[in-house]
């Protein structure tokens, strides 16, 4: 039987592979630290759990508008205004089924074939594959550790021709925990809107940022760049939601209005009792979110100092998300094949950097307990001193 072309193209995602091999070997007994997480090893808060439970039981389970029920666009929009410094109204909010579903309405909404898209590598996994399944061409951009994982306005417009519809920006990044200076921003925003291509700004992990490090959202700059940026953000990170699934998007009328339609015609609406209680999270208690901030905090101050110590391996100490990007080029192996020996020889699982787009390192996660870490790294250590 045939398949379509465009499905032909993609490839599994990395990520889940390993993470799904990792698992079948603790089903089998055997003692492995993952790093391979990309979800808060934390519970969902109670008053969160407790608004969906209320739903249900009210019998809140039937199908709500293609957007999302309007109070929750409403409190998005004031979320958004409070936090960002972004003004939209609730018409131009879409809630939807994660983030990684906002970020795919987005792309298809707005680019199609003979359209370029610019993604700066390491990227987050699914962004190529969501900009080939609309048609258009991914153009990847290398970036280097010496800039912390960031595209210069000079990459960008290098790389930009009569063709360009969209640069992805993502910050703080997945994997390399970058964020972006407002100064860096400002700069990207110039030339994009020299251009009239839109910013896909993915800002899914912005209540996790460190340091002195500040999140800037990219529509809050300028009205330029209010009227160029299609803002991503959702539950999955910031409130420990991950299998909730729901995200929004922020962008301007007509773009909203498309991805309305997209979404009535593909998954209809969000899960119904779920967005009460995003509803909550938004409203309610926000100190859970601090507390997971504070311990993940300690956590990459542990993981980055003891993997600075590590011979012959370099890292970029990240200023958000819950993520180690781990240079290993200089230990002679591709990041598949290090992933690989590190899992059957160590029991210790990692990302290899090539689903990333950039196979000269890997990603370690801290979305796990300390003592996991301090395990995992010792056998981590252990490994790299062989090679």
């Amino acid at each position: 039987m045939e398949i379509s072309g465009r499905a032909a193209q993609l490839t599994p995602s990395l990520t889940l592979s390993i993470d799904a091999k990792a698992k079948a070997m603790k089903a089998e007994g055997i003692d492995v630290c993952g790093f391979g997480a990309g979800e808060p090893d934390f519970d969902t808060p109670d008053h969160i759990k407790q608004a969906a439970i209320a739903a249900l039981q009210s019998g809140f389970t039937k199908y709500t508008p293609s957007s999302g029920i309007p109070e929750l666009r409403q409190a998005i929009a004031e979320k958004l205004a409070a936090d960002n410094g972004v003004n939209y109204k609730a018409t131009q909010i879409i809630v939807s089924n994660g983030a990684k579903h906002a970020c795919y309405n987005a792309i298809l909404a707005t680019c199609q074939p003979g359209d370029e898209v610019i993604i700066p590598a390491p990227y987050w996994v699914s962004y190529p594959d969501m900009v080939r399944l609309s048609g258009a061409e991914a153009v990847i951009i290398p970036t280097s550790e010496r800039n912390g994982w960031k595209i210069r306005p000079e990459d960008f417009e290098n790389a930009m021709t009569p063709r360009t519809k969209m640069l992805i920006l993502n910050s703080p990044g997945n994997p390399s925990g970058s964020v972006y200076t407002r100064e860096e921003l400002e700069a990207l925003v110039d030339i994009a809107a020299g251009e009239d291509i839109y910013i896909l700004s993915d800002e899914i992990y912005e209540k996790l940022v460190y340091d002195d490090a500040k999140h800037v959202s990219i529509a809050s700059l300028s009205k330029e760049a209010y009227d160029l940026t299609l803002t991503v953000n959702g539950f999955s990170k910031s409130y420990a939601m991950t299998g909730w699934r729901l995200g929004y998007l922020a962008a301007p009328e007509a773009v909203a209005k498309a991805v309305d339609s997209i979404q009535s015609h593909s998954t209809a609406n969000p899960c119904s009792f779920a967005q009460k209680g995003a509803l909550a999270a938004l409203k309610g208690d926000q100190q859970p979110i601090t507390d997971m901030r504070d311990e993940f905090d300690m956590r990459r101050n542990y993981m980055f100092d003891r993997i600075s110590k590590i011979p012959n391996v370099t890292a970029v100490k990240p200023q958000g998300a819950f993520y180690v990007l781990v240079n290993i080029s200089q230990l002679g192996l591709t990041s598949q094949n290090f992933a690989d020996r590190l899992l059957s020889k160590a029991n210790v699982a990692v990302v290899p950097g090539a689903a990333f787009g950039d196979d000269r390192t890997v990603r370690l996660s801290y979305a796990t307990s300390i003592d996991i870490i301090k395990k995992g790294l010792d056998r981590f250590q252990d490994f790299c001193r062989t090679l």
